[in-house]
């Protein structure tokens, strides 16, 4: 898995690349721990590269959905692929999470 980050704006993009499950969940954590403890700017995820998530990754994403609803900045998630949006709709996580097209969406 490949995480990256930009700024655009006032807003916080993360790219991840590759899985998301047991086995790579705690890669992501660590980099959340390190880069959205006290988030600055509102935080969108860009899942175009994402591949697969598992139950362990679903975790890690309702972690970090509660550590920014926390602060006064918003949390999304954009350009996630098909089977990808699948899981998020079937286990409820896009009624808590917002789902974007595309960055810009996800701006505005």
């Amino acid at each position: 898995m490949f995480i990256s980050a930009s700024h655009k704006n006032d807003l916080m993009i993360v790219t991840v690349e590759g899985r998301l499950d047991s086995l790579t969940s705690s890669e992501l954590e660590t980099w959340v721990d390190k880069n959205l403890v006290s988030p600055e700017h509102d935080v969108v995820m860009d899942f175009s590269r994402l591949d697969y998530i598992s139950s362990a990754g679903l975790r890690v994403m309702l972690n970090i959905s509660k550590l920014i609803n926390k602060s006064s900045h918003k949390f999304s998630m954009c350009c996630v692929q098909d089977h990808v949006r699948e899981v998020f709709e079937i286990s409820g996580f896009d009624s808590f999470i917002p789902i974007h097209t595309s960055v810009g969406d996800s701006i505005e």
